[in-house]
């Protein structure tokens, strides 16, 4: 199917490996231009390097920062505009699990979840909108988790805070609808990756996490990164184009809630 995004310009914050890498990598093969970023140098250009080989050089933009940082989202844009001129999307993948189990928690373990998995994308969102909403275009597409939609074993700030991350899409979707900007979330499950999380829970514990696969998510296997991708990449496109204000989950079957 073609999407319709050939020269689209898309930018993925946190797009080294694992979903963000899949996701970049799904955006090439549709024709975009597409802007990686990440913090680690040496990971990104690795990647950066591997996508030239593949796509060649022009489509691909590399940039190295923190962008949960607005300075560096401002810094970021401007290259892109005297590069690409405006962005037609951006994928906001940031966010971390890790965090303190229970619920004997302190300031600082809600505020250090709150920071990398809230407010993060959405000085990246807020820093993008006025671009698009000025060109009347353009899309938002938030990496959140199936942690913020249902009860679940994550630790508790991490989950509270990719709920609000989805009631945030939710509510700026509506703000945002009449200047023909959409914005809609992705609440992968279970996505194993080389460096991810999931890799690490089976080196260490093998056996349980095979059983909890087995048990709680119907089709008894990992998602993998290019699946979530796939469906990032569909919501950007013009094929969505009267989707907004969506959560799709994307998680074998494992939430049972909604």
């Amino acid at each position: 199917m073609d999407l319709g995004l050939k020269d689209h310009v898309i930018l993925i914050a946190g797009s080294s490996r694992g979903i963000g890498k899949a996701t970049a990598r799904a955006f090439l093969a549709e024709g975009c231009r597409t802007i990686i970023t990440g913090r680690n140098t040496e990971s990104l250009l690795e990647t950066k390097h591997e996508f030239e080989r593949e796509f060649g050089a022009d489509p691909v933009m590399a940039c190295t920062g923190d962008l949960s940082q607005t300075p560096v989202i401002r810094a970021v844009l401007n290259q892109i505009r005297d590069r690409w001129g405006g962005l037609d999307c951006v994928v906001a993948n940031i966010g971390s699990g890790r965090g303190t189990p229970g619920w004997m928690l302190t300031d600082a373990d809600w505020l250090k979840a709150f920071e990398v998995n809230l407010w993060a994308s959405s000085r990246l969102v807020t820093e993008v909108l006025p671009d698009m909403a000025e060109a009347q275009h353009g899309s938002v597409v938030l990496v959140v988790s199936i942690v913020g939609l249902e009860s679940t074993p994550a630790p508790m700030p991490y989950s509270a805070a990719k709920a609000a991350l989805v009631n945030f899409g939710k509510n700026l979707a509506r703000s945002v609808g009449p200047s023909n900007v959409r914005v809609n979330c992705v609440a992968p499950g279970n996505v194993l990756f080389s460096g991810g999380s999931w890799e690490k829970h089976l080196t260490d514990r093998g056996e349980e996490v095979g059983r909890f696969i087995n048990t709680e998510v119907p089709l008894q296997r990992f998602g993998r990164p290019e699946e979530i991708a796939d469906v990032i990449v569909f919501l950007s496109s013009d094929r969505a184009s009267f989707i907004t204000g969506a959560c799709v989950v994307a998680d074998g079957g494992q939430t049972r809630s909604i």
